[in-house]
């Protein structure tokens, strides 16, 4: 043992059935707060530092970076820099799924910068490294000195042949019907994503409830782990009472507030309640400014300035809470929304397919203010996604791209790329529809979806996969069956509960909880949750999740509705667009393959460029040939065939001289297959000398009559003449 002269401390538990450990005081001892963490051969660091706030920053800016090194799976990075770069899109997810659960967590008016680190240095392949980053960033945060109010813990869930599965393997999880992270609190769970086979609800929330007594395991483990540690933690001071203020903003502003948010157009009401806020806000900063003070010093100017900072920003403040307590009382009180909806009513829904020509599948969802565009496009297998994963380098066939640009808000800024919020939306809309695509073996296409939201008032994700659904079915894809999504939320007062299906922006914000979930008419494909508040109660769940799907229902009933001009029977097309590759699979002997692609690539290359197509080979010697144009497709096909066919015994072949030697002649019947005719077999005498009957570079019918076990091949000129002149006889 290393001769250290500090005493690390650890505790290790049973989880998922197998032993996990949480060490600190080992690592990383500089940072506030830090969490080793084993579980199989898979070791993550997690780190948990905070310093000074910045001053007159309204929110908590809290950052968590996921990382996974190269070197945790014994790799060097690709590329010219051999090294890590940005993130991937798995270390962005497992990043906001922490960040997610964690975030609500932290004391009121606690506003330090704040970051998480989750650093993997081992990876087992086995044992996914994002569960103990997890675990180490809710055990990092409780023996530091932060106000943080868990702990809290995660599990991963599956489903094999009826059995739950905590934790599995990669292997495991690709064989379930069912693959959730559930995060939760001693209570309640508050965060769940993931996917699922087309399950029912009540299976769904049985897994739910599975994995919340694995859930409260880990945080037993986690308690027991804190208490090892001396740590004092920052007190936050109480916040000034400022019950006067609110009171006069309040009986100031109520009445316009009131009606203002009433209003049912999103701008609109915004501009109106924008104005109320600015007129309440000039108000109170002018009456503020007419007092008599006294200002003779420089301290006396900069206290006067502070109260003016205090003053606007406690209005505000009361204006916002005002406004989430008129609106959140409607909805309890009236059973009435924002936009004068009831509770569980969906928006006036619309679609359109195929609104452009040129794109293989193309789709418009309009619900509400909320528009989003898709696009599906079809292409080969060349045109797959390569993941270069810690523990294996796979290829992804189908991916969704979500795009949110920021005229679909009516804003103006500067567009710097996909951010984490466009990567968690898109992988959420590609999830619930990949559940849905047919067999590779069926349908031999890379599927790219685009969704473009061209405008957005409430869960754009979910428009994203009903427009994304109706591009694939545009465009021809077998689906096994269409897909919808719709978002939930919540309100609770007390014994008072409203759930609200098809959420806008403002009920998102003000509510507590964020609940979306996707699926076909027979069950869920996805499912992605948010609670903000510290527990809900597994009633409140189910009633969602009945509701959801009822409101999904209604969704699947309105795009059949829609396109039912277009999609006879909503079901795809039956042909592709005249625009997309069609595509063509032979089989050669893998030993062949070698000819098809030729020296550097040359042969295939110039099979594609001669017919306009595009071929992929595999190592079993499948050749898939894409192409919008059938002919291009035959040639193609024809060119290969030529490149790989195989002699035929009793077949008959005009082929060309290609070498003369005393006992006979070698004859190419076709591109890089040669044969020998006998001197025996030239003709029906006897024959003195080859070159009496042929010459090199003559055209010769011969008939393949043996071929031996090594693939040698024997070519007859008598015999093909002898069949030719008794056809010639019967005819």
């Amino acid at each position: 043992m290393p001769n250290y002269w500090f005493t690390p401390q650890t505790t290790t538990f049973e989880f998922g059935g197998r032993p996990m450990t949480i060490e600190t005081g080992r690592l990383a001892k500089q940072a506030h707060g830090s969490a080793l963490v084993t579980y199989g051969e898979t070791v993550v660091l997690v780190t948990a530092t905070h310093s000074k706030p910045r001053p007159g920053i309204d929110f908590f800016p809290l950052v968590v970076d996921y990382v996974e090194k190269t070197s945790a799976a014994g790799k060097i990075p690709g590329g010219f820099f051999k090294r890590e770069g940005r993130l991937s899109d798995r270390e962005v997810l497992v990043s906001r799924f922490i960040d997610r659960s964690i975030r609500p967590l932290f004391a009121d008016g606690y506003s330090d910068e704040t970051q998480i680190i989750a650093t993997v240095l081992s990876a087992d392949g086995e044992n996914s490294a994002d569960i103990p980053a997890f675990i180490g960033a809710s055990a990092a945060l409780s023996v530091s000195e932060m106000p943080f109010l868990g702990p809290i813990a995660a599990v991963r869930i599956g489903r094999n042949g009826g059995e739950w599965l905590i934790n599995p393997t990669p292997e495991q999880t690709a064989e379930s019907d069912l693959d959730f992270v559930v995060c939760g609190s001693r209570g309640a769970i508050v965060m769940v994503e993931g996917g699922a086979a087309q399950v029912p609800e009540a299976d769904v929330l049985a897994g739910l409830k599975r994995a919340h007594e694995e859930i409260t395991r880990a945080i037993d483990a986690i308690d027991d782990f804190a208490k090892k540690v001396t740590v004092q933690k920052i007190v936050m001071p109480e916040a000034p009472d400022t019950s006067e203020l609110a009171a006069k903003v309040r009986s100031r502003a109520e009445a316009q507030l009131s009606e203002a948010v009433r209003i049912k157009d999103k701008h609109e009401r915004y501009g109106a309640i924008s104005e109320v806020e600015k007129e309440v806000v000039e108000e109170f900063v002018t009456a503020y400014r007419n007092e008599p003070a006294t200002l003779d010093t420089l301290a006396a100017v900069e206290e006067r300035q502070k109260g003016l900072s205090g003053l606007q920003s406690g209005v505000k403040n009361t204006l916002h809470d005002l406004r989430s307590e008129l609106i959140r009382s409607r909805i309890l009180d009236e059973g009435t929304r924002i936009d004068g909806r009831k509770t569980d009513e969906v928006r006036q829904i619309a679609c359109e397919v195929r609104p452009v020509p040129r794109p293989h599948g193309v789709a418009v969802f309009t619900r509400g203010e909320t528009q989003v565009m898709s696009f599906a496009t079809l292409g080969g297998s060349g045109d797959a996604q390569t993941i270069d994963a810690l523990d294996s380098r796979t290829e992804k066939p189908f991916y969704l791209h979500y795009n949110f640009p920021p005229f679909s808000v009516g804003e103006a800024r500067m567009q710097r790329g996909p951010g984490r919020r466009e990567v968690g939306h898109g992988t959420l809309a590609e999830r619930a529809l990949k559940q849905v695509l047919p067999d590779m073996e069926e349908f031999p296409y890379t599927i790219r979806i685009v969704s473009e939201t061209l405008e957005s008032n409430g869960s754009s994700s979910m428009a994203t996969i009903c427009s994304g659904c109706l591009a694939m079915m545009d465009a021809g894809v077998p689906l096994q069956a269409p897909v919808a999504g719709i978002a939930m939320g919540l309100i609770e007062e007390g014994d008072r509960v409203a759930v609200l299906s098809d959420i806008l922006g403002d009920e998102d914000h003000l509510g507590d909880m964020d609940f979306k979930v996707a699926g076909t008419r027979e069950g869920i494909t996805a499912l992605q949750m948010d609670i903000k508040i510290r527990q809900v109660d597994w009633s409140v769940l189910e009633r969602a999740l009945d509701q959801a799907r009822q409101g999904r229902l209604h969704i699947l009933d309105c795009m059949e509705k829609e396109t039912a001009g277009e999609l006879a029977g909503f079901q795809p097309r039956a042909e592709l667009s005249r625009y997309a590759p069609r595509v063509k699979m032979i089989s050669i002997k893998p030993d062949r393959i070698r000819d098809v692609i030729g020296p550097g690539g040359k042969v295939i290359r110039g099979i594609q460029d001669a017919t306009n197509t595009k071929l992929d080979i595999d190592d079993s010697g499948t050749v898939t040939i894409f192409s919008p144009d059938t002919a291009a497709l035959e040639l193609a096909e024809a060119m290969v065939n030529e490149l790989t066919q195989e002699a035929e015994l009793e077949r008959v072949y005009l082929g060309k001289v290609k070498r003369i030697t005393d006992f006979g002649a070698f004859v190419e019947i076709f591109p890089g297959t040669d044969g020998l005719i006998h001197i025996s077999h030239l003709a029906a005498g006897r024959v003195e000398r080859v070159t009496d009957v042929l010459s090199e570079g003559d055209e010769v019918l011969a008939k393949c009559i043996e071929i031996d076990p090594t693939g040698r091949i024997r070519l007859s000129r008598k015999e093909a003449l002898a069949d030719a002149a008794a056809a010639a006889a019967e005819a």
